[in-house]
């Protein structure tokens, strides 16, 4: 049975507060669990210390929570404390010095250019949906846009004479992006050649990618297409957002400026863009330690 101030606590986030279910939800695992840890420990909740607490997120680390639900739990602790502190239940919270753990900052996953070469090199069916495919991962690749600014695309976006894309981004920003290269050749050889027999009469349809029945394509089936070339060069699961940090990693390893980098991803802070100067120096350490002959330890016994 959950302690009576745990659920008069979850009660006053879900309606006072207005927090979500799903906030609520997580809030009483975390609670239920530091509930049955303070039982092991022979104590309740209102006599709990300050060194219950830290054993309680010690045992949390040592179970193999994640860092993030760690950091859940905490939180939760630190809500249901100040609430009974209050609520004058507890003198003081035993979480007053406790400090939230740090989730890791996750790099995002990105393709080797030796990859990416292999994925947009590797044969499309000679069909009008196999040159859109191509071209639909030519842009992701190739221009660095995500595949909701993908799917959403006009025909009328595309400026070929001004080498770019009309790209209507995050709260309806639009930026231009530039198209050229291999990206360029796939988008005029699927115009010319693939999206006219998608398109469907008495359909009128502006999207520039077309599904089999002449309307917009989906992200779903966009993120299908990623997934099965990526199958096509044996990596799983591949997503459109992967192909947009390549392009990223790549043009700062190719020597772009950063500014020029967040312009073209069409990001309000330059601070979610320098991410990719730690994917790019992760990278100059594997090559580094790859091709460096006195990059690894001696070996004493050799």
């Amino acid at each position: 049975m959950l302690d009576p101030n745990v659920s008069e606590y979850l009660s006053y986030l879900a309606v006072e507060r207005g927090s979500s279910s799903l906030t609520v939800s997580a809030y009483a695992r975390d609670l239920k669990k530091w509930c049955a840890f303070l039982d092991e420990r022979g104590t309740g909740v209102l006599s709990a210390t300050r060194e219950d607490v830290g054993a309680f997120e010690a045992s949390l680390v040592d179970a193999g929570m994640a860092a993030s639900s760690v950091k859940r739990a905490a939180s939760a602790l630190k809500g249901f404390y100040r609430f009974l502190a209050r609520e004058g239940r507890v003198e003081s919270s035993p979480c007053s010095t406790l400090t939230l753990p740090k989730v890791p900052e996750r790099l995002p996953d990105v393709l080797s250019v030796a990859q990416a070469e292999e994925l947009l090199g590797q044969e499309f069916p000679a069909t009008p949906a196999g040159m859109r495919d191509r071209a639909m991962l030519e842009v992701l690749y190739g221009c660095g846009v995500r595949a909701s600014e993908l799917v959403a695309l006009d025909v009328a976006d595309v400026i070929l004479d001004e080498g770019c894309l009309r790209v209507v981004g995050k709260g309806d920003k639009e930026r231009v992006v530039p198209i050229s290269g291999m990206a360029e050749r796939a988008v005029v050889a699927y115009l010319q050649e693939g999206r006219p027999e998608l398109v469907r009469s008495g359909r009128p349809e502006g999207a520039l990618f077309l599904n089999a029945r002449g309307g917009r394509l989906s992200r779903q089936t966009l993120h299908a297409v990623v997934a099965r070339a990526g199958l096509g060069i044996g990596i799983a699961n591949l997503h459109p957002h992967t192909l947009r940090h390549s392009f990223a990693t790549h043009m700062l390893e190719g020597g772009a400026d950063l500014r020029v980098i967040q312009d073209i991803l069409g990001h309000a802070d330059i601070s979610t863009t320098q991410i990719y100067t730690h994917v790019s120096r992760a990278h100059m350490r594997e090559e580094y330690l790859a091709a460096h002959p006195r990059a690894h330890e001696a070996n004493p016994g050799a």
